[in-house]
């Protein structure tokens, strides 16, 4: 090889012709198209940054404040991806807003877990750091989300360790149990990555996740209105976060 590493994030983010002067205060980054097109409504003259792949990405106003969003992906994989063309362009700050299944009995369809740190089971995270590393949200920004998402009438919140895993199939007794033994009480695919890279880039990070399924019941809620209302809500608690650090 002529390089050290055949590809950066820079050469993604030049190859999609962003610069740091196209980004906002704040990136949005949910998972699928269809979450970040409840973003991009919540937006004033949005602009679209560009179209990659399956990735896009618009810029728009917030009474105010700039904000990004962008699908930023399902999976570790196309997370890695996004969240290093985010961290290249020198986003302030990034706030992923997803969904998970619970590791608690006790925690149910429709209520929120917010990311105190996690749970390294991806596939991405062991080519940026050691196996010990954890990968930590922004206590500022990770305690203004739990104080917004706890002040709603019809939100439980919960706050703690993700664990992210790529093998969705593979969540079994065996897995989960460890999983909940080192202390997580929710699984996603994504978190582990989002904030280790974020981490790594020194980029102020957090996550919210609206509870899809429990794995320890078994109980799946995707098609339950309960889940539908809070993932809708959640995007609501990050547009109320913005809007208090403008009148800070």
């Amino acid at each position: 090889m002529k390089k050290d590493v055949h590809m950066t994030g820079k050469d993604l983010m030049e190859m999609v012709q962003l610069r740091p002067e196209d980004i906002g205060e704040y990136a949005i980054v949910p998972g699928p198209r269809e979450r970040m097109e409840a973003v991009v409504k919540k937006l004033e003259n949005p602009i679209k940054n560009f179209s990659f792949m399956e990735y896009t990405m618009f810029t728009g106003d917030f009474q105010g404040t700039k904000v990004t969003t962008i699908n930023g992906g399902r999976f570790s994989a196309d997370t890695g991806i996004t969240t290093e063309i985010l961290c290249n362009a020198q986003a302030k700050r990034m706030i992923r807003v997803g969904s998970c299944g619970v590791l608690r009995e006790d925690i149910k369809i429709g209520d929120y877990v917010i990311a105190e740190n996690a749970l390294c089971g991806d596939g991405v995270t062991p080519y940026y750091v050691d196996k010990d590393f954890v990968p930590e949200a922004d206590k500022t920004l990770t305690s203004e989300l739990v104080e917004i998402a706890k002040a709603s009438p019809m939100s439980s919140v919960h706050v703690g360790k993700v664990w992210s895993t790529d093998a969705i199939l593979r969540e079994t007794r065996e897995h989960v149990g460890k999983a909940v033994d080192q202390g997580a009480i929710a699984v996603d695919m994504v978190s582990s990555t989002f904030l280790t890279i974020c981490q790594l880039y020194k980029i102020p990070a957090a996550v919210i996740l609206a509870v899809s399924d429990n794995v320890e019941t078994g109980e799946m809620g995707f098609m339950n209105p309960d889940y539908y209302m809070a993932e809708s809500a959640m995007i609501g608690f990050v547009f109320d976060l913005i809007k208090g650090a403008k009148l800070r």
